[in-house]
């Protein structure tokens, strides 16, 4: 009875401990949740909102802007995550080597993008690519273009643009967590195979990945995530337009748009969120999906 009590005892004092915690929790993370999903139903502008049931999801159907922001977001996931996954694992791979000199150096490099200020590489890439910036005039002199060209007044440079600004930055982040993993592995294990004639390419094709594969799935669904959010990139190198003709507008973007530029549709706002939640979902789970292990019994 007298350890019952304790118990008991032991009970309460742990939730009386953590209750701050679950408090801020729940004001501050799931009500909002909860009430941008009731916000969704909502229809009006500004305050003036009443109850419209799936008259916002009928709109996204019929809402040319929201249609080419979501095909922007997909332009921009399905090439900028694979080819950051890719040079971030290279990278790993690489400055995983003991032999090669100034390994902290380069380590250091490749991670800085990544703790830049956003507003500064921002400014430092709109001049590096302007019509007569260091870029163009590099290219020109190279006789790789016979003209300038307009990074950032042509829909299909602008959208080359975002992609290799958001590679240079956040590649390096990704390859911290590949060099973490690497050096935990057992470096036996490619002894063995290097005395058994196993080529490099083929130690990194069914020994690194392999090994890596929780870890690429970890950085393939945070990518995933912070990709379909994109805003900070498209709304400093667009000045918040998402142009040139809604070229690189995104759902985030155009989110902050409708609530904070346009005349307020609070409710509208609210089921665009919620399209990239449904997004963010599906594709995760098919990547979990993707690299889960196929084991025969």
């Amino acid at each position: 009875m007298a350890q019952a009590r304790l118990d008991r005892k032991e009970q309460i004092t742990g939730w009386v401990f953590i209750a701050p915690a679950l408090v801020l929790l729940g004001l501050f993370m799931i009500y909002p949740i909860v009430w941008s999903l009731w916000m969704s139903f909502q229809v009006g502008k500004g305050m003036n909102l009443s109850f419209g049931g799936f008259a916002n999801i009928l709109r996204l159907t019929k809402d040319a802007v929201f249609l080419r922001a979501l095909g922007n977001t997909f332009t921009f996931f399905i090439f900028q995550v694979p080819i950051m996954i890719v040079l971030a694992l290279l990278f790993a791979v690489a400055l995983n080597d003991s032999t090669l000199k100034f390994r902290g150096f380069f380590r250091t490099a490749i991670f800085l993008p990544c703790a830049t200020s956003l507003i500064a590489y921002s400014t430092v890439f709109k001049s590096m690519f302007a019509i007569d910036g260091v870029v163009n005039q590099t290219l020109m002199e190279l006789h790789l273009i016979s003209a300038p060209i307009s990074w950032l007044g042509d829909p299909f440079w602008a959208k080359v643009l975002i992609i290799m600004a958001i590679t240079w930055r956040w590649t390096g982040y990704n390859m911290i967590f590949y060099l973490a993993a690497l050096q935990n592995i057992d470096r036996s294990i490619y002894e063995a195979a290097r005395i058994d004639g196993v080529p490099a390419w083929a130690r990194f094709r069914y020994l690194t990945i392999p090994m890596l594969k929780p870890v690429i799935l970890f950085t393939t669904v945070i990518s995933t995530i912070g990709t379909l959010q994109l805003f900070d990139e498209v709304y400093n190198f667009s000045a918040g337009t998402g142009g040139p003709s809604d070229s690189t507008l995104t759902l985030s973007l155009y989110i902050y748009n409708l609530t904070f530029k346009f005349m307020p549709s609070f409710g509208y706002s609210a089921t665009v969120s919620w399209v990239i939640v449904v997004l963010v979902g599906i594709l995760s789970f098919l990547q979990f999906m993707v690299a889960r292990d196929r084991r025969t019994s």
